[in-house]
C-alpha cells in the first residue's frame, strides 16, 4: 500500500471521529469559549472543520505565507453549515490523496509570515502535523462541550459517556 494510500484510510477514520464531535455542537453557544484567549465555539469547530483541506495545500504548494494567503473561514450559522463544510473540506482531501502519488511527498515544505520562517519541514512531517493538529483540535472541541455539558463521543473506544462496561 502506497504512503498515500494509507494517508487517505487514516483520513476516513479519523472523519468518522470528527464529524461525530462536529454533530454535537450546540448551535446557541457557537460564540461561547471558555476563557478569554481561548477561541469560539464557532472558530474552533470550523477549524477542525477545515483542516482535511490542508492535504491538497501541502500536496500542491511549497509553502503557506500568512501574510500573502487569501484564506478567510466561512461564518458558520448553524450545524448544519458546520458539517456541509466539514464534508466539502473531506472531499477536497481524499481527492488529493486518492489522485496523488508519493512523490508528490518530496522535499521541503515552509510555513511563514513574509521573511519569518516559522517551520521548514519534509512534506510527510507537514502532513502527519496536519492530522495532529486534526485530534488535538478535536481533544480541544471535546473539553469546550464536556464544559458545556454536552455528552461526549468515543474516539478509540466509548467515552465516559457511552461507558458500556
Amino acid at each position: 500500500m502506497t504512503i498515500l494510500a494509507n494517508l487517505l484510510r487514516e483520513l476516513e477514520q479519523e472523519s468518522v471521529t470528527t464529524r461525530k464531535m462536529l454533530e454535537r455542537i450546540p448551535e446557541d453557544k457557537f460564540d461561547w469559549k471558555p476563557h478569554p484567549k481561548s477561541m469560539d465555539l464557532r472558530m474552533l469547530s470550523t477549524h477542525l472543520a477545515e483542516l482535511p483541506s490542508w492535504v491538497p495545500m501541502i500536496l500542491h504548494t511549497n509553502e503557506l505565507d500568512f501574510e500573502v494567503m487569501d484564506h478567510k473561514l466561512p461564518v458558520i450559522k448553524s450545524r448544519a453549515e458546520l458539517l456541509a463544510f466539514f464534508e466539502q473540506s473531506l472531499a477536497e482531501g481524499k481527492k488529493a490523496l486518492a489522485e496523488g502519488n508519493d512523490g508528490m511527498l518530496e522535499g521541503d515544505w515552509t510555513l511563514r509570515s513574509g521573511a519569518k520562517i516559522h517551520d521548514v519541514s519534509p512534506r510527510p512531517e507537514v502532513m502527519r502535523m496536519t492530522y495532529c493538529q486534526i485530534v488535538h483540535h478535536r481533544a480541544q472541541l471535546g473539553v469546550y462541550l464536556r464544559l458545556l455539558d454536552v455528552p461526549i463521543p468515543g474516539s478509540y473506544g466509548p467515552s465516559a459517556d457511552e461507558n458500556t462496561f
